[in-house]
């Protein structure tokens, strides 16, 4: 299968893909054990989530994509949020296409969604850029680097 997808900052990922009878393309969610359309943000998703799991060691089955919450009265979803062992919310990460910019209005979006998850930690990628903060005390620090998953509960424990 021919494709050209945009090249990102990220290493080379072992992604299912498939081209249906009606000639699109669809990649398969291994957190939501479905096929689901490949678009860029799509391609991002599925790259930065495998990348967590197979070099930041985070645990597959402590991860989930597209996950519903409701802000102010509408329906949210959050692109990937990551878990702790007793299943409470230690991360949360917003995926954008390459082709868009990282700007404040992405920080606040992904802000807004921890007014009702309260994550210690945010995560925003395109694929090129990935920035990674914590949350405490309502203020942002940004890290130098995602932090491995060991490193992440190390560090959420020292609120």
């Amino acid at each position: 299968m021919e494709l050209k997808l945009p090249e990102l900052n990220l290493p080379a990922q072992k992604l299912k893909m498939r081209r249906c009878s009606d000639g699109t393309v669809q990649i398969f969610d291994a957190f939501r054990c479905k096929w689901v359309a490949l678009t860029p943000e799509e391609w991002v998703r599925q790259n930065f989530s495998s990348w967590l799991c197979n070099e930041k060691k985070y645990v597959p089955s402590f991860m989930a994509n597209e996950i519903g919450i409701s802000l102010n009265g509408t329906r949210r979803r959050c692109d990937t949020v990551v878990f702790d062992s007793n299943l409470k919310p230690l991360m949360i990460v917003e995926y954008k296409a390459p082709s868009v910019s990282i700007t404040q209005p992405v920080f606040d979006q992904i802000a807004r969604y921890n007014i009702v998850l309260n994550a210690p930690y945010l995560t925003v990628s395109n694929g090129l850029s990935h920035y990674c903060c914590r949350y405490s005390g309502g203020s942002y620090a940004f890290l130098r680097e995602i932090p491995d998953y060991d490193a992440l509960v190390g560090m959420s424990m020292k609120k």
